[in-house]
């Protein structure tokens, strides 16, 4: 049954009625489901709906079997239900509402309710509740319980936006890291091999121009022996560079022999303790997972020098269960609230989200005058198979030795 479309009411009209604050008519047609078994109370709740300025279309059932029918014919937008029938009551008519049309509002309209039945019927989900000898209730109830069913889908809505933005940005986060190793390997890889050939090449032909100059030309010998000191400074700053931007033991050897040796160039620039301690049974992880621990490490040890005021620093790794840990404890100074809370901090930011991308997670502690501990938990990712990592190692070892060979000048 359709209901007609009657003109706006005016405030005043509405005001008597008690709804002032909702006189504007639905704009599209509603779906109406009545359980309701006494003819003259449902044509009391058409009356109402009809007064109340509606667009609907109600569909009325006085049974179970019709009930169900109805809802999975097609289900309602609104489902209006008396609590007491003689083939199912309002408990049972609201779990089977909440299951075959969940975002339908339920709102119970009955001769009588106790207090503690009414509470009971929210309590499981109901929308509200109309007493039949209080039907002007019924529309403002109507309108509320639909507007805050929209609200809720709009809300759940957005949210599935939000989750959908938050997966593509974690999505695309992941492949700007990789990309990112990638080309720091590769760039290091083509500053090793390349130049490093290329001055290998100019320290052999600067040293054979060395041996056939005449002995008496002093001054063209010490200027040759200072153009070869000048290339062996370039050899080692090439190799330097080379791995600040992927070192070759994080491939290699393994993310153990990696942070000992950043620990190692940390307390030699910087003059500060920085002991390693291990507790891990594998020597080669994953490869995300080595990049991940390692650049969280590097990180770490740059924020110390900026901020921590610091003199020693302990670092220990270990395997606990399924995951991979690491914590490194300063004694300076110890970070605020105010800055593990800094949403500027892009560095705090960029170790969470590292760890975040592995499903891992990373707390930072500070107590003042006590120092910062940073702690680092990942999860071991499921084992690849192995002849395609020991490929990749080799492949990487290689690659590594050759380059090395090409730039020793010995």
């Amino acid at each position: 049954m359709t209901g007609p479309h009657p003109p706006v009411r005016t405030g005043a009209e509405a005001q008597e009625l008690g709804w002032a604050a909702l006189v504007v008519p639905m704009k599209n047609e509603i779906r109406i489901l009545l359980l309701e078994d006494n003819a003259t109370d449902a044509d009391l709740v058409r009356h109402e709906l009809r007064e109340g300025g509606f667009s609907y279309r109600l569909e009325c059932v006085d049974n179970r079997a019709a009930f169900i029918q109805q809802i999975k014919k097609r289900p309602p937008d609104l489902v209006l239900s008396d609590f007491s029938l003689p083939s199912i009551d309002g408990y049972e008519a609201l779990a089977l509402a909440q299951e075959k049309c969940p975002d339908a509002p339920f709102i119970f309209v009955t001769g009588t309710l106790g207090e503690e039945v009414a509470i009971e019927t929210l309590k499981k989900g109901a929308t509200d509740y109309v007493l039949k000898q209080r039907l002007t209730r019924l529309v403002p109830s109507i309108h509320r319980a639909l507007r805050e069913a929209r609200e809720r889908i709009e809300r759940r809505r957005a949210e599935e936006q939000l989750r959908e933005s938050h997966k593509q940005l974690r999505s695309l986060s992941v492949y700007l890291q990789h990309v990112r190793e990638e080309e720091r390997t590769r760039i290091a890889r083509e500053v090793h091999d390349e130049l490093g050939q290329a001055l290998t090449g100019l320290k052999l032909r600067l040293t054979w121009l060395m041996s056939h100059l005449p002995r008496h030309l002093k001054e063209l010998h010490e200027k040759t022996c200072s153009m070869a000191e000048g290339i062996d400074e370039t050899i080692h700053s090439v190799r330097r560079i080379a791995t600040e931007l992927r070192p070759g033991l994080l491939d290699t050897v393994g993310l153990l022999a990696a942070i000992e040796w950043q620990a190692n160039l940390f307390q030699r620039q910087t003059g500060l303790q920085c002991r390693v301690k291990a507790a891990i049974k594998e020597r080669l992880f994953d490869q995300d997972l080595n990049t991940a621990f390692f650049r969280i490490f590097q990180e770490t040890l740059t924020n110390v020098i900026r901020h921590a005021h610091a003199t020693r620093v302990e670092v220990r790794l270990a395997e606990v269960g399924n995951h991979v840990t690491l914590e490194v404890k300063d004694n300076g100074r110890g970070i605020s609230e105010a800055e593990l809370h800094n949403t500027k901090s892009i560095g705090l930011l960029g170790m969470r989200e590292r760890a975040a991308l592995l499903g891992g997670e990373l707390r930072v502690r500070g107590q003042p005058g006590k120092g910062t501990t940073v702690s680092v938990r990942i999860p071991r990712p499921v084992a690849k198979p192995s002849a395609k990592c020991n490929e990749n190692s080799h492949h990487r070892r290689s690659r590594r030795s050759k380059a090395r060979l090409k730039i020793n000048p010995r």
